[in-house]
């Protein structure tokens, strides 16, 4: 089985500059972009993202969502994304797979910790999707250059 990540969806975009400033323009396109980004990570990695934000910023309390194959879910009424994600890192785990939750919020990241969980920050994440990008574009130009070449090899 794949490795999890769950990730505290408002506290990557309150710690990452270009979300913390989409946000102050419009908060949706920061959660959009959030997502957007833990899907070209996903792809790349091979993990199973979550998303986790809390409810109380948006309609459809409770839901769960698929939002570019990467599950998305709103917290219930009253329930933190903290809450919830200590819920899933008991519900998920198993000894075949590894967990890892994104958050910097140091008692979140504790008692994650505690339950057999791997932490990484807001930071060290941001970091991985930076080289995940950079990882893309080089796939992206590999296959580009493999197919300008098979074109012009198939000519001859």
């Amino acid at each position: 089985m794949k490795d999890i990540l769950l990730v505290d969806g408002y506290n990557m975009i309150g710690a990452w500059p270009e979300l913390r400033d989409l946000k102050e323009k419009d908060f949706e396109l920061a959660r959009d972009r959030l997502i957007e980004m833990m899907a070209e990570y996903q792809a790349f990695t091979g993990f199973k993202v979550y998303v986790i934000f809390d409810a109380h910023r948006v309609e459809g309390i409770g839901k769960t969502y698929h939002n570019y194959r990467v599950d998305v879910i709103y917290t219930k009424k009253n329930e933190t994304a903290d809450e919830r994600i200590e819920k899933l890192v008991h519900q998920l785990k198993r000894i075949d797979r590894r967990i890892h939750v994104a958050t910097s919020d140091f008692i979140e990241q504790s008692l994650i910790f505690g339950s057999g969980a791997l932490r990484k920050s807001a930071r060290e994440l941001l970091i991985e999707i930076e080289s995940t990008e950079k990882g893309i574009d080089k796939e992206v130009q590999k296959n580009a250059k493999k197919t300008t070449f098979d074109k012009f090899a198939n000519k001859r």
